[in-house]
């Protein structure tokens, strides 16, 4: 499966912004699909994980609240809308699948594909 991240852009602190990730080459629908971030000189981290069919979520503690996870897979697409942005969310977004669903993709093992990244910049 390839991945195509999108929705990126500047933002002020409070601000929203959607996320999207669309997918080709394989059935969207066999696959977990997740969302992680890099901020400039840290690792990535996992930011939200959604099982085959979207009915179940799971979010790291920094963002759960604030943001949302979902999919719509006659679409092919993944969707991360992220509410009430803080400068600490300033990060290249990634976006991510795997077979194995929402377990495999919360630790982030052996991951089938990765997105491009979208930048996200927050101001304060």
């Amino acid at each position: 499966v390839q991945l195509q991240a999108s929705g990126g852009g500047l933002v002020q602190a409070g601000g929203s912004l959607r996320l999207s990730c669309t997918a080709s080459g394989r059935t969207f629908s066999d696959f977990g699909m997740g969302w992680f971030r890099q901020a400039p000189g840290k690792d990535r981290e996992f930011v939200a994980a959604i099982g085959w069919s979207g009915g179940t979520t799971y979010y790291a503690d920094s963002v759960r609240g604030r943001f949302t996870i979902s999919r719509d897979n006659a679409k092919s697409t993944l969707y991360l809308q992220m509410n009430g942005l803080k400068p600490e969310d300033t990060a290249v977004y990634y976006c991510a699948a795997h077979e194995g669903g929402l377990g495999y993709v919360i630790k982030a093992n052996g991951m089938d594909a990765w997105g491009q990244g979208t930048l996200v910049t927050v101001s304060s």
